[in-house]
């Protein structure tokens, strides 16, 4: 079955067998990250966000059902706004992947939560992209990125990998029945064969070195006061419940 866009793609068979994955993931994760604004670059036709808490949710891509319209390395969007961004599939299909994710970099907010979820090209999926059969549809014309080299992409923007997982180890059948086959290879996969999943879901954190948080007043002074308060203690210098300075 011949396919034009990646978002065909993930809607014959086995491209819903990868996308079940990445929303199995996904949907187990994006639950514990919190803020005030999401934002999902790529694949419009599917919601990856669903089981966010983040209310502002926001698609963008240059085509389809979005929000908003724009290209990922040129977003409309302020600089250190966004606090959980989604790049599904997005650094395979760029041009220039470094501009992508220096272009996210610049709207995500400090410990901001960054998301990236591509082909593996060390797996059978990868083989086959390599080989060039069906070298002319997606997702086999894109350029997968090695995990290694996505790691020192975001190593160099200052993000720290915390988390991640890799998904789909049966062999990129087309027919179901042969899938179905070899469907043993899923669940020995992460024990025997962890690098050989054709998709990787990675999470990464944005640090800014030297920054300090800065808490509410009130913690701040409890803070403070709290080793003060210890201290003294230790020494029997409280008095009904005032410390009392010994000069």
């Amino acid at each position: 079955m011949a396919t034009n866009t990646l978002g065909d793609w993930f809607a014959t068979p086995l491209g819903a067998y990868v996308l079940e994955k990445e929303r199995a993931y996904l949907d187990e994760v994006t639950p514990d990250i919190f803020g005030y604004h999401a934002l999902q670059l790529g694949l419009p036709e599917h919601d990856l966000l669903r089981e966010s808490r983040i209310a502002h949710r926001v698609k963008l891509a240059p085509w389809g059902n979005v929000d908003a319209r724009a290209k990922c390395h040129e977003l409309p969007i302020a600089t250190q706004s966004i606090d959980l961004t989604l790049l599904p599939h997005v650094l395979e299909f760029a041009d220039d992947p470094h501009a992508v994710l220096r272009e996210v970099d610049r709207v995500m907010m400090p410990e901001g939560r960054l998301i990236i979820v591509g082909f593996n090209p060390w797996s059978l999926w990868g083989l086959r992209s390599a080989a060039g059969f069906s070298r002319s549809e997606p997702p086999w014309n894109g350029r997968f990125n090695s995990l290694l080299r996505v790691k020192d992409w975001l190593s160099l923007l200052g993000y720290d990998v915390n988390a991640g997982r890799l998904a789909c180890y049966v062999p990129p059948f087309d027919a179901e029945a042969w899938r179905r086959r070899f469907s043993f290879m899923e669940p020995a996969g992460d024990r025997w064969w962890a690098i050989g999943g054709a998709v990787y879901m990675l999470q990464a954190i944005k640090r800014v070195r030297g920054m300090r948080l800065i808490m509410p007043a009130w913690q701040e002074k409890a803070a403070r006061e709290k080793p003060l308060a210890a201290a003294a203690k230790r020494q029997g210098h409280i008095k009904h419940g005032h410390l009392k300075i010994v000069k």
